[in-house]
C-alpha cells in the first residue's frame, strides 16, 4: 500500500495550528511543565523590557544633569534584571526541553508500535527507508519544533507586544514613524512562509527516497556486486541525492532570505529613528513650510529606543527562524500521521478464550491484495484439526504462501471466516493470535543479538532450562554449545550456516511453545543432513500440535497426516501421499513433474 498521490496536498493546505495540535495527546503528560514554562513568560518579558527602561532613567535622571545620587540603585536594578532574566530564561528553556523530548519519546514509541501492527500488505508496498526515515529524521525534525519553536512563540510574541507598548509610552510619535514600515516586513514574512512550508515538504520526501534507494541496495549489496551493477546504481543514488541537495538548497535560500530580510529591516528602522530622534526629519519639513509639533527626543530616549529596537528584532529574527522551524515539522508531521492513518493496520480484538487446541476452520476464505486486483484466493473452505499435520502443495501462485500469512494475520481483509478454536481471527487480539500460530518462513531472520537472545526474543516468561529443552529439540545445541549463549552474532548471521540459521530459527519457535505451527517452505534451502535433523525434531515434538506446511520436497509432504493441493487459489483435491497418488489427479501429476524435474521436488 502506497501513499494517496495527493496526500501531501491535502496537509499543506490544513490549518498550520491544527496541524500542531495533532501533538497534543503526546505531550498531554506533561503539560504542566509547558503550562509552567508559559506561566514564565511574563516574567522573563518583564525583566527584559525593565533593562532599557532603566538605562533611560540612568542617562537622562543621573548622567546628562550631572546627578548621581541615586544613580547606584538604579545600575543595582540594572544588574538584577539582567541576573534574573538569565536565570528564568535558563528554567524556561530547561523545562521546554524536558518536555519535549519526552514527547518525542511518547511519539516515537507510538509510531513504531503502530508500525509494528500494520500488515505485511502495508510493507509489500513501502520501501523500508522510507519508514525509518518517518521514525526517524522525521520525528526529530518535530522534536526540534517542540523544544525550539512552538512554544517559545508565545514568549516571542510577549516581548514584541511588550517592546511595543514600552515605545508607544515612552514616545508614540516616533514609535508611529517606526511602525509606518511593519506592514511591508510582515507581508514579505507571510509570503515566504507559505513558500517555505511547500519546499519543507520537497526535502521530506526527496531525503526519504534517498534512505528508501540507499536501505534497499545495502539490503541487497551482493546482487549489486555479482552484477557489476555499481556504476549504474552509483548513478541512480547520485540523482536522487542531487534532488535532495537541490530542494534542501532552494529551501536555505528561502530561509536565509527570511533571516536576511528581517535583519535588514531592523537597521533601516534605527536609520528612521535617529533620522527622527534627532530632529533632522523635523529640520527638513519645517523648511519645507511644514510645522510639525516634534522635538528631538533626549539621550535616554535615544538609547532606549535603540535597545528596544535591537529586543524587538531580536525576537523576529528568533521568529523567522521558528517559523522555519515549525514549517519543517509540519512538513514532517504530514508525513508521520499519514503513517498513523495508514488504512490497513490489523485491527486487535479479544483475548482467545480458554487454552487454545488449534483446531482451524475456513469457510469461503476469499482474498485480494488490492481492490482493483484479482482474487487470489477463490472460496477457499477447509479444517485442520487438533495435532493434525497439513501440508499444502501446488504450483507457484496457486495461493498456498497466501493461505498460510491470512493464519497468523500477516494480511488482513479476507471475506468468508476463519476461526481459531471456534473464535473468528478478526476479532482475536493480535499479540495473542500471534503468541498461538507461530511461522517459520524460508527467509531465515537472525538479530544481531546474543545467541540466547535469537531463541527467546528477551521474553521473560522463558527461562535458562526451556531454552536449552528448545535447541536441543531441534538439534540446534550442537553449533550452540561452539557458540556460547552470550555469544553476539553477526548481522543476519554472517557465521552461522543456512542449515544452523534454519535450526535456531525453529528453537526459537520451540521456546514459544505456539499450539499452530506453520512452516512455509522451511527446508526448502536447507541441506538433506539438516533436513534429516529437522524432520526427525518435527516428527517428535509436535505430535499435539497443529502443523500446517508448504513444501517442494516429497520427503517434507509425504510424512503429513493429509495433503491439500491448490491451483489457481482454490482447492483441487485433498487426501493422503498414498490416496492422492492412486487417484492420480493433481498430486500426482506434481509428483511426477517434479521427481522428473530433480528427483524429489514438486515443482
Amino acid at each position: 500500500m502506497s501513499a494517496p498521490p495527493d496526500a501531501s496536498t491535502e496537509r499543506l493546505q490544513e490549518s498550520d495550528l491544527r496541524t500542531l495540535a495533532r501533538i497534543w495527546p503526546f505531550a498531554r503528560p506533561d503539560a504542566w511543565a509547558m503550562a509552567l514554562a508559559l506561566v514564565m513568560t511574563p516574567i522573563v518579558a518583564g525583566l527584559s523590557l525593565a533593562q532599557p527602561w532603566l538605562l533611560k532613567e540612568a542617562i537622562d535622571g543621573h548622567i546628562v544633569p550631572g546627578q548621581l545620587e541615586g544613580l547606584r540603585e538604579v545600575a543595582l536594578l540594572y544588574l538584577g534584571a539582567v541576573g534574573g532574566s538569565y536565570v528564568a530564561v535558563a528554567a524556561y528553556s530547561m523545562l521546554l526541553a524536558w518536555s519535549g523530548q519526552r514527547t518525542i519519546l511518547r511519539l516515537r514509541r507510538a509510531l513504531y508500535a503502530h508500525t509494528l501492527g500494520l500488515s505485511q500488505g502495508f510493507f509489500d508496498g513501502q520501501p523500508a527507508g522510507k519508514l525509518l526515515t518517518r521514525i526517524t529524521s522525521d520525528v526529530e525534525s518535530l522534536g526540534e519544533s517542540i523544544t525550539a519553536g512552538t512554544v517559545t512563540i508565545a514568549l516571542d510574541v510577549l516581548l514584541i507586544l511588550g517592546v511595543l507598548g514600552a515605545m508607544f509610552l515612552l514616545d508614540w510619535r516616533l514609535s508611529l514613524a517606526l511602525l509606518a514600515l511593519a506592514p511591508i516586513l510582515l507581508a514579505l514574512l507571510e509570503a515566504l512562509r507559505r513558500r517555505l512550508k511547500a519546499l519543507f515538504l520537497a526535502v521530506r520526501e526527496a531525503l526519504a527516497s534517498v534512505n528508501a534507494f540507499l536501505a534497499e541496495r545495502v539490503d541487497g549489496v551482493q546482487i549489486v556486486q555479482l552484477m557489476g551493477d555499481g556504476p549504474r546504481n552509483e548513478a541512480r543514488f547520485d540523482e536522487r541525492n542531487r534532488r535532495f541537495r537541490d530542494a534542501t538548497k532552494t529551501a536555505n535560500w528561502f530561509d536565509a532570505g527570511m533571516f536576511a530580510l528581517v535583519d535588514g529591516t531592523s537597521r533601516v528602522f534605527t536609520a528612521v529613528m535617529l533620522w527622527v530622534g534627532a530632529g533632522v526629519a523635523t529640520a527638513q519639513l519645517r523648511s519645507a513650510g511644514i510645522d510639525v509639533p516634534f522635538e528631538p527626543v533626549t539621550a535616554g530616549l535615544m538609547v532606549a529606543f535603540i535597545d528596544y529596537l535591537d529586543r524587538l528584532f531580536r525576537p523576529l529574527r528568533e521568529l523567522s527562524g521558528k517559523v522555519t522551524i515549525i514549517q519543517r515539522a509540519i512538513a514532517a508531521m504530514s508525513k508521520i500521521f499519514w503513517l498513523f492513518e495508514a488504512g490497513d493496520a490489523v485491527a486487535t480484538g479479544a483475548e482467545p478464550t480458554g487454552e487454545v487446541t488449534g483446531h482451524i476452520v475456513l469457510k469461503d476464505v476469499r482474498f485480494r491484495y488490492r481492490p482493483d486486483a484479482g482474487e487470489v484466493l477463490k472460496g477457499i473452505s477447509l479444517e485442520v484439526r487438533p495435532g493434525e499435520s497439513v501440508a499444502v502443495v501446488g504450483a507457484s501462485g496457486s495461493g498456498k504462501t497466501t493461505l498460510t500469512r491470512l493464519l497468523d494475520r500477516s494480511y488482513a481483509g479476507y471475506s468468508g471466516s476463519i476461526t481459531l478454536d471456534g473464535q473468528e481471527l478478526s476479532e482475536l487480539r493480535l499479540a495473542d493470535l500471534r503468541r498461538q500460530v507461530a511461522a517459520v518462513r524460508q527467509d531465515i531472520q537472525v538479530f544481531s543479538e546474543t545467541v540466547g537472545f535469537n531463541v527467546d526474543l528477551g521474553s521473560p516468561d522463558i527461562d535458562a532450562e526451556q531454552r536449552a529443552a528448545a535447541t536441543g529439540l531441534v538439534h540446534a545445541d550442537r553449533f550452540v554449545a561452539r557458540l556460547g549463549w552470550e555469544h553476539t552474532l553477526r548481522e543476519r548471521g554472517a557465521e552461522l550456516s543456512v542449515g544452523e540459521g534454519q535450526l535456531l530459527t525453529f528453537a526459537r519457535t520451540m521456546a514459544h511453545d505456539p499450539a499452530v505451527i506453520i512452516l512455509d517452505e522451511a527446508t526448502a534451502s536447507v541441506d538433506s543432513i539438516t533436513e534429516g535433523l529437522v524432520q526427525d525434531a518435527i516428527s517428535r515434538i509436535l505430535a499435539r500440535k497443529t502443523v500446517i506446511v508448504i513444501a517442494h520436497r516429497l520427503s517434507t509432504v509425504q510424512s503429513a497426516d493429509r495433503i491439500i493441493v491448490m491451483g489457481a487459489g482454490e482447492i483441487l483435491e485433498q487426501g493422503s501421499h498414498v490416496e492422492l497418488m492412486a487417484a492420480g489427479g493433481a498430486y500426482a501429476a506434481l509428483v511426477a513433474a517434479g521427481q522428473g524435474a530433480m528427483g524429489s521436488d514438486l515443482g
